[in-house]
């Protein structure tokens, strides 16, 4: 299994057999990471294993999912810094569930002084991650998500690549199941927006999610080898719209 192919079948593990997994894995993922591209450049990075074998995060065991490890990121705190992480994150979790590991997004980052941050970085988010108890896939068609015809208005007809970028970016988790993000949809481009939340714990979250989601889709162009640009159009960023606000445009390059 490649990226590719966990962002149909990948699901939330919240039950894992505690498992010691061996220095290679542990070393390999470690790799994997050094070697991911960012969302934006510039903005410094790193990722810590935790290990939570022993019952050592306490807190994460009491509060959230108890596993044998923990991914750590930190982030310096710059512009667009929490997008830029839940970028990597996804990346990250697409990858442990290819080499067969369950993963989990954690929605707490209760852990102990020591490890809020790294180097002067600040801890940003928490991925639980391990051998699972049962399968750590799904079939696609047991994602409760909602449909494209929900999220997206067609201004024109997607060419068959574009729709399977839409159809990841549709899979992509996030806090709470929310589901952000809304798209206007033309032959080459794909301008994609934020729904406006009343809940504003939801909001605190929504950099995170949409990074994820922007992991999905760049995945999926790699594997078709198209070219993506991810960029802010100033037209549409001055625009105000009720119910959503503008984030970013995917320009397609086939």
């Amino acid at each position: 299994m490649n990226l590719y192919e966990a962002i149909f079948v990948r699901k939330s593990v919240r039950s894992y057999s505690f498992e010691t997994l061996s220095p290679q894995i542990l070393d390999k993922i470690m790799d994997h990471y050094s070697e991911m591209p960012a969302l934006f450049s510039g903005i410094g990075t790193e990722m810590a294993i935790l290990d939570n074998r022993k019952g050592q995060e306490k807190m994460l065991s009491l509060l959230s999912v108890k596993a044998p490890y923990y991914l750590a990121f930190y982030s310096e705190e710059s512009e667009r810094y929490l997008m830029n992480a839940g970028y990597i994150m996804e990346q990250m979790v697409l990858y442990l569930c290819s080499i067969g590991l369950g993963t989990c997004f954690l929605g707490s980052n209760r852990v102990k002084k020591n490890e809020l941050e790294k180097n002067g970085k600040k801890l940003v988010g928490l991925v639980a991650f391990g051998k699972s108890h049962g399968s750590h896939t799904r079939k696609q068609t047991e994602a409760k998500r909602l449909p494209l015809e929900e999220l997206c208005v067609y201004k024109e007809v997607p060419r068959q690549w574009m729709t399977q970028i839409l159809e990841a970016a549709r899979l992509a988790p996030s806090s709470m199941n929310s589901q952000p993000w809304r798209f206007v949809v033309y032959d080459n481009r794909i301008h994609i927006f934020s729904k406006k939340h009343s809940v504003e714990k939801l909001k605190k979250w929504d950099e995170v999610n949409f990074g994820i989601m922007f992991a999905n889709m760049m995945v999926v162009a790699e594997e078709a080898w198209v070219d993506v640009d991810l960029i802010r159009l100033g037209d549409i960023s001055q625009k105000n719209f009720p119910n959503n606000q503008y984030v970013l445009s995917a320009i397609l390059k086939a």
